[in-house]
């Protein structure tokens, strides 16, 4: 793997594991919470990440657009909301951390396949605004680090509620 590479990989893999440690211990019904009928639990979050992961490998890695098995699959994960709420529960943190796990061993697999200029290749994103891979997979980290700060917020409420 190349040093750029490295260093996307290293960021990564931080963000993973502070990630990991907010949520290992939780009980599926603090994986489950819901503060108020609108809002995101802490699994929808984690299966939101692997989901977003996923989704950059189809668009950086397969340089496809979703197909609707994709979307039948993968929409509820990366929109969340209602639909989310009716699907990504009853999980236990076992199945959230295998599937992050599996996602990012298929990312790591293929960065490792390829050279450190594919980085910086440019194509059209949001909006069809140049970007380039390294941005994209920036991305991928940026929005978990994100939600990491979600999973910290909705852990106190819980504690907060048991009191």
């Amino acid at each position: 793997m190349g040093l750029e590479f490295g260093k996307l990989v290293s960021m990564m893999n931080y963000v993973r594991s502070t990630t990991i440690d907010a949520v290992k211990d939780l009980s599926m019904e603090e994986l489950d919470f819901l503060y108020d009928e609108e809002a995101n639990s802490i699994g929808m979050l984690l299966a939101h990440m692997a989901a977003v992961e996923r989704a950059f490998q189809i668009d950086t890695f397969e340089n496809r657009e979703f197909t609707e098995e994709d979307l039948r699959r993968f929409l509820p994960r990366l929109e969340l909301g209602t639909k989310g709420r009716e699907l990504l529960k009853g999980k236990t943190i076992d199945h959230y951390l295998k599937e992050l796990s599996e996602v990012r061993n298929t990312t790591i697999k293929m960065f490792k396949t390829l050279p450190d200029q594919w980085l910086f290749e440019q194509t059209p994103f949001w909006g069809d605004r140049p970007a380039n891979n390294y941005f994209k997979w920036f991305h991928v980290f940026e929005d978990e680090l994100n939600h990491r700060g979600q999973i910290r917020i909705i852990k106190k409420m819980i504690q907060k509620r048991k009191g």
